[in-house]
């Protein structure tokens, strides 16, 4: 499932067992490439995160380019990927 960050619920959002975040920007041609793989992703909690309007967390998680996707479990930061993505190496990307 697909959420759109809303700035009061980052936090909740991370906390979960697992979850991707993907930094974005909507002018980003990459990011609206990265954004249809994800939309093909039914086994994992994606929360998408503009970066022109939450400037704060993109600094705080030390994107510098867009797409960035961090993957989170139990709140915490266990991986992070710069750049485009296909399905399947996004699949092996996630595998443990």
């Amino acid at each position: 499932m697909i959420k759109y960050l809303k700035e009061e619920n980052f936090e909740e959002e991370i906390a979960k067992e697992k979850v991707l975040v993907d930094f974005y920007a909507d002018w980003c041609g990459p990011c609206k490439m990265m954004g249809e793989v994800l939309e093909t992703m039914d086994n994992i909690d994606v929360l998408k995160v503009n970066t022109d309007e939450h400037e704060d967390l993109a600094m705080r998680f030390g994107v510098m380019s867009i797409p960035t996707l961090i993957l989170f479990k139990n709140g915490k930061e266990v991986k992070k990927q710069v750049g485009m993505l296909s399905r399947s190496e996004l699949e092996n990307w996630l595998k443990d």
